[in-house]
């Protein structure tokens, strides 16, 4: 039976909402995804100071020590230092807030996106005894979406790593990485003749390079969003010094929304 004109209206306007909804869907940056959640076992409330993005003991203790291994979302680096708001699904136990994360590791469990400190897995419950019954549980539903990082009182900072050997070879991490965008690449320059050199992202968050400039140094990150739609140059308002040291952590002045 042919449709009448208002039914096939009707029929269009159906497809038009649904098509929309399907394309929010897929382009929502806030919005929350499904996925499972466990714990690392046999742990102090804090982090891991051997997780793979290179923070070492900073990994374990940033953001009060509420951190996260991720396995997808670890993005061979690219992931590390990211917040995430996790919350688990079940109303009984759960809080509508969750728990905010920062990504310090890479792993995966049972059909994981993330292994929480325990700490953090905790902060997911409404009370202590529905923290403890979490615990227990292992591995949870969850959903989570990236959010901003904001460290109110701490600028982007640069750790030199214990590695460096100066003047031959220099690699640090930076710490304290602000906002929701990801660093993507990042150049070391000469204050004197500005002569940039684009370093290498050798694991996790270090970043590497044999034959570093001379001089005081001057640091430029790019910031990209996860589409690589938007990004921005960020140069820092202090320098690396010229005599720079290993295991040394040297404050950019800078911090980003």
């Amino acid at each position: 039976m042919a449709l009448s004109l208002k039914s096939l209206m009707l029929l269009l306007a159906t497809l038009c909402i649904m098509q929309a909804l399907g394309a929010e869907a897929e382009t929502c940056p806030d919005c929350f995804i499904r996925s499972r959640a466990a714990h690392y076992p046999n742990s102090d409330e804090q982090g891991t100071d051997s997780g793979a993005c290179g923070f070492g003991s900073f990994g374990a203790t940033i953001n009060g020590g509420d951190v996260s291994a991720a396995s997808g979302l670890y993005r061979n680096g690219l992931g590390c230092g990211a917040c995430y708001q996790v919350r688990c699904l079940n109303n009984y136990y759960c809080s509508d807030r969750g728990a905010t994360v920062v990504i310090t590791d890479s792993g995966s469990g049972p059909n994981t996106d993330f292994i929480l400190s325990r700490r953090a897995f905790g902060r997911m419950a409404q009370t202590k005894d529905a923290a403890a019954a979490l615990l227990a549980r292992g591995v949870v539903d969850i959903e989570y979406r990236r959010v901003s990082c904001s460290y109110p009182y701490q600028n982007i900072t640069i750790k030199i790593d214990e590695k460096s050997d100066y003047p031959h070879y220099l690699g640090f991490i930076i710490w304290y990485q602000q906002g929701k965008k990801d660093i993507t690449a990042v150049q070391l320059c000469e204050t004197k003749n500005f002569a940039c050199k684009l370093l290498d992202r050798s694991h996790g968050a270090v970043w590497t390079t044999t034959s570093p400039p001379s001089g005081p140094l001057s640091l430029r990150m790019l910031f990209s969003d996860e589409n690589g739609d938007d990004e921005s140059w960020v140069v820092p308002v202090n320098n690396i010094p010229q005599d720079w040291k290993a295991g040394e952590a040297y404050d950019t002045g800078v911090q980003v929304n």
